[in-house]
């Protein structure tokens, strides 16, 4: 193919593509295979290696790039992000209406829309194309975070149909319950606090700064308002360029409706009031606006906010129920988690029977006693949380909930890290919950994947003293797990427990067995992962052991020589030190070692020009032929040393667009050469067929159109 029919074919497949993106995040109607859909991609990728000039900036393989952003840039709104005046009883909404009717006296229409609870955000397009996203800030400047938008693939990267040549639009980036949920249950496992609600969530992941890790979590977004100049406006009101927006791609929410009066728009709160728990996302209210742009401009603008709308906030569902106990619960990394057993109650659709009290610290904050009267809620609609005691209907002589100071599972003193508020067990390897904690991380899917071995069967083998840290899979056999058998108690959050019987048979043995051999093939960087240290995680292990190549080189580094990998700051690499400190965890992973499992990084055929030998290279800014992974590891082919950090040992530093400021002023203090992303081709004069790392996963979070239908 010439490079006439690569450029017809790149725009083709585009073009292609992106319709298939709309149809499926948009529309929620697929029309194509996930395999077809790949197909397409890897075409696209492929031709776009062969002509890298070609590639277009809304190219759907662009979504996704490979830098790192230390900082965001500062940008001043070319239109204000004012915030709504809230309400929060029916009467004041009336007060809204009636002020409004009497300024406009004529008939006014409203648009009663939902209030996602979420990150607001700003969308810029010209000329079809979308070119910069900023948060609102202070309403008068915020955080360019175009790069991570980019990963949310329900913003679309180019329009279609007619559309103005330059204009914003208004919107809300949301977690859904789905990703909020994993995330969590990731982080726990890694012995993280877990995210209190998802707008929190939303609100951390939009500013992380690679935008491949913003990619896996999956976020969502909806749009609402449309902004340009007063002189360019073509549409006479709100809904009739909202339902514009969507045709030209944009997800717009189809739980709007035209309200004629005030009974139109209780009737829209109360069924939304009653409805929000059944949507994949959370709500706080309603916001309702006045329809007409020509009334807008008469009712105008408070210094705050405009005069034209007004959001409707939901009273946080709550309950109210008696205290009965506290249990701690011990996690796999020894972290003390309080829970609060309480009276069976009704909330938001589900009966709650126990609510997190987080830490000592917030026990002491509620002065909490047995027996009280306690308030509950769904923070984020999602994990119940005591919010107040009622000290009125406090008993006389209760006792006060105090914190244990020793390890309810083991007895040990509990320790305090500085400058957190969780205490800890640190009797890591001989305190039970900690033990089977671990075991289970090591067996899960992303780690170990040992099938057939979850739903209590570590639990059973631990109670038999047949497992007593990871290291005892490897020992187990056939004739020693056969016949094993249990009754457990099941926990089904109905007012009583049910028990069911887990039993190791004939099939069930001879599955563990076959997936534990299968385990010793696992690569390298899942192992690490799986050994479970303290805030190692997926993505943190894969850069250790490309790094590092062995379990020895990692035993053996020092915390400096860690800190220099990428992403690994000193609470990693401290954390990293004090594992491989203690004599217990080298004991067992020698006995891992001798299982057979890989510690050592798969050692690829190493490419005869290795032009970059000896050099320590410092990557920084955006790329346009390939993404920074793709480069770092063009640059370790070739010989050379990705290196985080500008010093003298540095030989350049390989700049490409948005290179650091910081960065840029320390290599010049240093003399140290800063190479164009062209002088570096030209300097390694050499095709390299490169991985892509494109993220070919499209099931992230599809719009929730037609879940619910309201229509007046």
């Amino acid at each position: 193919m010439n490079k006439e029919e690569a450029k017809t074919r790149i725009a083709e497949l585009s073009k292609i593509i992106e319709s298939h993106n709309y149809n499926y995040y948009i529309l929620a109607q697929p029309t194509i295979s996930d395999y077809d859909f790949d197909m397409l991609l890897n075409e696209l990728i492929d031709l776009e290696r062969q002509f890298p000039d070609l590639v277009l900036p809304d190219s759907p393989t662009q979504r996704v790039g490979g830098d790192i952003t230390k900082e965001f840039q500062t940008v001043r709104h070319r239109y204000p992000m004012l915030s709504l005046s809230n309400s929060y009883n029916i009467e004041e909404v009336k007060d809204f209406i009636s002020r409004i009717k009497k300024t406009i006296e004529e008939d006014v229409e409203f648009v009663c829309e939902l209030k996602f609870d979420g990150i607001s955000i700003s969308l810029t397009y010209e000329n079809g194309l979308f070119v910069k996203a900023v948060t609102r800030g202070d309403g008068t400047q915020g955080d360019d975070v175009t790069t991570n938008v980019k990963t949310i693939r329900t913003i679309p990267l180019r329009l279609k149909g007619d559309f103005p040549d330059f204009f914003e639009m208004r919107g809300e980036i949301i977690m859904p319950h789905s990703s909020f949920n994993s995330i969590n249950n990731e982080r726990e496992d890694l012995g993280l606090q877990p995210f209190a609600n998802p707008r929190n969530a939303a609100a951390g992941t939009i500013k992380l700064q690679d935008s491949k890790e913003v990619a896996k979590r999956k976020l969502d977004q909806y749009c609402y308002f449309m902004m340009m100049d007063d002189d360019k406006m073509i549409f006479k009101n709100h809904y009739e360029s909202l339902m514009a927006a969507k045709q030209w791609g944009f997800n717009v929410s189809n739980f709007m409706a035209l309200c004629k009066n005030i009974e139109d728009i209780e009737d829209f709160i109360n069924y939304w009031d009653e409805k929000r728990n059944e949507l994949p996302f959370d709500i706080d209210g309603i916001v309702i606006k006045v329809n007409d742009f020509r009334q807008r401009e008469i009712l105008g603008f408070t210094a705050k906010s405009p005069r034209w709308a007004i959001a409707y906030k939901f009273k946080a569902e709550e309950a109210h129920t008696k205290l009965l106990s506290v249990d701690f619960q011990v996690g796999r990394h020894g972290t003390i988690t309080p829970v609060a057993n309480l009276e069976p109650v009704q909330l938001a659709g589900t009966i709650v029977k126990r609510a997190t009290l987080h830490n000592a610290d917030f026990i002491e904050q509620l002065d909490l006693h047995y027996d009280d009267i306690v308030s509950v809620e769904k923070g984020g609609e999602i994990i119940p949380k005591i919010t107040a005691v009622d000290l009125n209907k406090r008993k006389e002589f209760s006792n006060k909930v105090t914190f244990i100071e020793k390890c309810p599972e083991c007895g040990t003193q509990l320790i305090k890290a500085e400058g957190e508020a969780a205490w800890y067990c640190p009797n890591t390897l001989g305190c039970p919950p900690q033990i089977k904690g671990r075991i289970e991380h090591f067996i899960s899917r992303k780690a170990m994947n040992i099938e057939s071995l979850g739903e209590g069967k570590v639990e059973v083998l631990f109670d038999n003293k047949l497992i007593n840290n990871y290291s005892d899979l490897y020992d187990l056999t056939y004739d020693k797990i056969f016949g094993l058998e249990k009754i457990i108690i099941v926990d089904n959050d109905n007012l009583e427990n049910t028990t069911r019987k887990v039993s190791f048979k004939e099939k069930t043995a001879n599955n563990i067995i076959e997936a534990i051999k299968k385990s010793k093939s696992v690569p390298f960087a899942r192992v690490l992962y799986a050994l479970g240290i303290k805030y190692v995680g997926e993505t943190t292990a894969k850069l250790i052991t490309k790094t590092m190549g062995s379990i020895d080189n990692i035993i053996n580094a020092s915390v400096e020589d860690l800190m220099e990998i990428e992403e690994v700051g000193e609470k990693i690499a401290l954390s990293i030190k004090d594992f491989f400190a203690d004599e217990r965890n080298i004991h067992i992973i020698n006995r891992l070692k001798e299982a057979g499992l890989q510690f050592e990084q798969e050692v690829k055929e190493v490419n005869s020009n290795q032009v970059l030998s000896g050099m320590n290279i410092v990557v920084s800014g955006v790329f346009s032929t390939m993404s920074r992974d793709e480069i770092k590891q063009l640059i370790e082919d070739l010989g050379g040393k990705n290196v985080s950090s500008i010093s003298s040992k540095t030989t350049f530093v390989l700049a490409g667009d948005k290179m650091g400021p910081e960065k840029r002023k320390k290599a010049e203090s240093l003399g140290i050469e800063i190479k164009s992303e062209a002088d570096f081709l030209e300097m390694i004069n050499t095709d390299i067929d490169i991985d892509a790392d494109i993220d070919s996963d499209k099931k992230d979070t599809a719009g929730v159109q037609g879940v619910l239908e309201f229509d007046f």
